[in-house]
C-alpha cells in the first residue's frame, strides 16, 4: 500500500453549486444571498450575484431593505426591491447563443444564520428570463451535498403567471 492520500473527488453538480455558493458571497442584499453560475459543455459562460444596478447604492449601503420594512413575503413585489437577482446578473453577462442548451447552478443562503434557503427557487420574472435565454436546466442546492435538478421545459409547461400564483 503505498503513502498516498486516497479522497473522493467533488461531484461535477457540486462543484459547480460550490462556485455558485462562492459568487454569492459577493452579494450585497442584507436579507438573502444568491449566486449562480451557467455552464455549457463544462465551461463556465457567465456568474451573478445580488446587488443593485451598477452605480446605485446598495442595501448594504444603505443599511435596510425596503421590502423588509414593508414585512412583503417571500416570493413578493419584487418592483420594490433595489437588487438585480444572481440569475438576472449572470444571464446579462453572457450572449445568448453561449446559453442555449446550458444549465445554471443556483445557491441562497439567509444573511442572518448562513443557511441555504429553504425550497429555494427563482422568483417569476428570473424563471422568464432562464426560459427566454435557452437554460435547459436550473440546479438549486438544499444542502451542502443535496440539490434539486429543474428541467426548465417545466417552468414553461406549469406556467403559473396564468394561475396568478404567488411566492415560491
Amino acid at each position: 500500500m503505498s503513502d498516498q492520500t486516497i479522497f473522493t473527488r467533488r461531484d461535477k453538480t457540486n462543484y459547480y453549486l460550490d462556485l455558485a455558493e462562492v459568487v454569492s458571497e459577493r452579494s450585497t442584499c442584507i436579507r438573502r444571498h444568491f449566486g449562480a453560475v451557467i455552464v455549457k459543455d463544462d465551461e463556465v459562460i457567465s456568474t451573478g450575484y445580488v446587488g443593485a444596478p451598477r452605480g446605485r447604492a446598495n442595501c448594504n449601503e444603505l443599511g435596510y431593505c425596503t421590502r423588509e420594512r414593508l414585512q412583503v413575503p417571500r416570493g413578493e413585489r419584487y418592483e420594490l426591491c433595489r437588487r438585480v437577482h444572481a440569475e438576472a446578473n449572470a444571464i446579462i453577462s453572457a450572449a445568448r447563443s453561449e446559453m442555449i442548451g446550458s444549465s445554471l447552478y443556483l445557491v441562497g443562503k439567509e444573511v442572518r444564520t448562513g443557511d441555504y434557503i429553504e425550497s429555494a427557487s427563482s422568483c417569476a420574472m428570473c424563471k422568464r428570463l432562464v426560459i427566454n435565454a435557452g437554460i435547459a436546466y436550473v440546479y438549486v442546492r438544499d444542502t451542502r451535498d443535496e440539490y434539486r435538478k429543474i428541467d426548465v421545459k417545466d417552468w414553461i409547461e406549469n406556467d403559473e403567471s396564468i394561475e396568478g400564483a404567488y411566492g415560491y
